[in-house]
């Protein structure tokens, strides 16, 4: 959707992912995919880690009331990420390690809690 049809939250929610995409090229990742839709869900970012993909939600929130950003990730958002991941796996030759990262911004303050779903 181009920028200028996105509203608000929409536009907050794209920076955020921008920032965490910008922090975790820093750290060495590669992004692979950006976005990734299907009927199941819905993936922030794919990305590479070495030989492991990593598939990372990106939350934000003002503040840290009602728990943060970290604690926003619902057990049923996680059924939702894990059902779209698998859809992802099923278009490649051989599966790779796998993990589910998360990037929580609260307040501004951006933090990387790496392999936060057990599958």
């Amino acid at each position: 959707m181009p920028a200028a049809r996105l509203s608000e939250k929409q536009r907050q929610g794209r920076l955020g992912e921008d920032a965490a995409l910008a922090h975790l090229l820093r750290h060495g990742l590669i992004l692979v995919e950006r976005n990734f839709l299907c009927k199941g869900g819905e993936i922030d970012l794919i990305m590479r880690e070495r030989d492991a993909l990593v598939f990372v939600e990106v939350r934000q929130r003002g503040g840290a009331s009602h728990g943060g950003a970290a604690a926003s990730v619902t057990p049923a958002k996680q059924r939702r990420l894990v059902c779209a991941a698998q859809v992802y796996l099923q278009r490649l030759p051989r599966l790779p390690p796998c993990r589910f990262d998360l990037v929580a911004i609260d307040a501004g303050a951006l933090r990387w809690l790496r392999n936060v779903i057990e599958v």
